[in-house]
């Protein structure tokens, strides 16, 4: 079983594969670029957009983690050129639904507008990989989120805030008591 077969596995018993997810073992080499030239405006509508799928409540949300500079990274660094045309692409259609969904952009959008697209968009998503081939290219919302989450709790703020860390950890303890309410680890 070579590494990509083994990341497919612990992704299938996490459940679901992650989109560029060879970069976790591999770390990502510069694919070529298909025209990934992301602006500031770009990395302000992926922040607000990962603020919307995980909002500051008493930690902090997407935004303070950065998940917009993230995304782009990935996207221009680790995503095979498909995958960079169907994000770029993405950004456009996400603006197009909110156009005609709110009357307006995602960025003047209210916050439950905003909520209310993503919600309907993720469930696009999801029925799109209901029947999703193999060789089909992946939906777009399905990245953004992926990269939420994957940016949000890899970064310092998730791991630390949201999650519990202890940067040194003790022995090892396979079974510790957990009570509901309880944050999950980092480490």
């Amino acid at each position: 079983m070579n590494r990509r077969e083994a990341l497919s596995s612990v992704a299938l018993l996490l459940g679901g594969t992650i989109i560029g997810a060879e970069a976790f073992l591999s770390g990502c080499k510069t694919k070529t670029d298909a025209g990934t030239s992301f602006t500031a405006s770009d990395v302000s509508l992926l922040d607000e957009v990962a603020e919307t799928i995980l909002p500051a409540t008493s930690t902090p949300g997407a935004k303070a983690a950065k998940v917009g500079e993230f995304m782009t990274v990935i996207v221009r660094d680790c995503y095979e050129p498909k995958d960079q045309q169907v994000f770029m692409e993405g950004m456009k259609k996400l603006e197009d639904s909110s156009k005609k969904v709110n009357g307006k952009s995602f960025m003047e959008s209210t916050p439950e507008q905003r909520h209310a697209l993503l919600v309907a968009l993720d469930g696009e998503q999801k029925a799109y990989q209901k029947d999703k081939k193999k060789d089909d290219p992946n939906h777009y919302f399905r990245m953004m989120k992926e990269l939420t989450l994957w940016g949000y709790f890899t970064s310092e703020v998730g791991a630390t805030k949201a999650l519990r860390y202890v940067a040194v950890p003790g022995k090892y303890e396979g079974c510790i008591p957990y009570k509901k309410g309880d944050k999950a680890w980092a480490t």
